[in-house]
């Protein structure tokens, strides 16, 4: 039987920035047919505030969103999860853990705008 809904799952390192970005975009712009999730592998301390920003800019909800470990998507109680989506180089070549039933895996490499330094003008550029 196939699936009418998806559970997507974006990774990166430290779930700040582009997998957060990701996950946001893809839960309002999916339709109902996605359910989007995002996690790193080594999650740090908070969502980048201009992050948060360019969401609330472009009215998407950003209450529910939190840092998250992968192995929150690696016990038999979360959501079986059909594509995930590696943004960042440094997940791409991590040991991945070892995903229930068999999703689709995808690196989708971004440049990373967390790690842009300079004016608050060059860190909004970085994220637009």
């Amino acid at each position: 039987m196939i699936p009418t809904n998806y559970n997507v799952l974006f990774l990166c390192t430290g779930n700040s920035a582009r997998s957060i970005l990701a996950e946001a975009i893809l839960e309002r712009m999916g339709s109902g047919q996605f359910r989007a999730y995002s996690a790193g592998s080594f999650p740090r301390g908070e969502i980048h505030p201009a992050a948060l920003n360019l969401l609330r800019d472009l009215d998407h909800p950003t209450d529910h969103l939190r840092l998250k470990s992968w192995d929150e998507f690696t016990g038999t109680t979360t959501p079986q999860i059909d594509f995930i989506f590696t943004v960042c180089d440094n997940a791409a070549a991590e040991t991945c853990p070892i995903w229930s039933g068999q999703p689709m895996t995808v690196h989708w490499g971004l440049p990373d705008p967390a790690a842009v330094e300079g004016s608050d003008d060059d860190i909004a550029q970085a994220f637009s």
